[in-house]
């Protein structure tokens, strides 16, 4: 069986569906009505190799908070859930990823203890019609809800669309390494407690 989860997630500010394929090939579907943000998903899950459908309708008539947070949430959930009992998986991952003029470096850790590093600054206030302050706000949705240990450092860059896409590129990248089933202990939690972050989620 595949490691394949569905989350839903709706509120009063939004309504998420997402399902994640961890063993697929970067195949995705996304739709959040951001068009930056959807772009930066796209390039999420087409370099983790994890197939990603996404569908979120949020009040943007307000502003992209909720809908660019929700998104990471339910991410983060639906990975949580595929990922079961982490039996097998690499656990750690990390890359470095250059874009043009930019240099971002991530690492992260599927601990079941959630937390980000954010050593990341943008020169302008928006990309697109989306708020580069909520670049931040969904990794830290991301992470908190799929129990990762994620940090994020751009080492130097200008360019704002750059910084942004080699960060979601480097996540993507550590991601796919993380993510990954260890063949020598593909039997074993790779932890010496025996565990990694409890029962898997379920849909909320």
């Amino acid at each position: 069986m595949g490691r394949i989860a569905t989350v839903s997630r709706s509120t009063k500010e939004t309504a998420i569906e997402v399902t994640v394929n961890l063993d697929g090939t970067g195949d995705y579907r996304v739709t959040t009505g951001i068009g930056f943000l959807d772009h930066m998903l796209e390039q999420l899950s087409r370099h983790s190799l994890i197939d990603i459908t996404l569908s979120a309708k949020g009040d943007l008539h307000i502003d992209a908070h909720h809908t660019t947070e929700d998104s990471g949430i339910a991410l983060g959930e639906a990975v949580a859930k595929a990922l079961g009992d982490r039996r097998g998986i690499t656990r750690y991952g990390d890359a470095l990823i250059p874009m043009d003029e930019t240099l971002t470096r991530v690492a992260l850790d599927i601990s079941g203890r959630p937390y980000l590093v954010w050593k990341t600054a943008f020169s302008q206030p928006r990309l697109g019609e989306m708020d580069t302050e909520l670049f931040k706000e969904w990794f830290a949705a991301f992470a908190g809800s799929a129990g990762i240990t994620l940090h994020i450092e751009t080492l130097y860059g200008v360019n704002n669309h750059h910084i942004v896409e080699s960060c979601f590129k480097g996540v993507a990248r550590a991601l796919r390494a993380a993510v990954a089933i260890e063949p020598r202990k593909a039997d074993s939690v790779p932890s010496t407690k025996g565990t990694l972050g409890g029962a898997p989620l379920t849909d909320v």
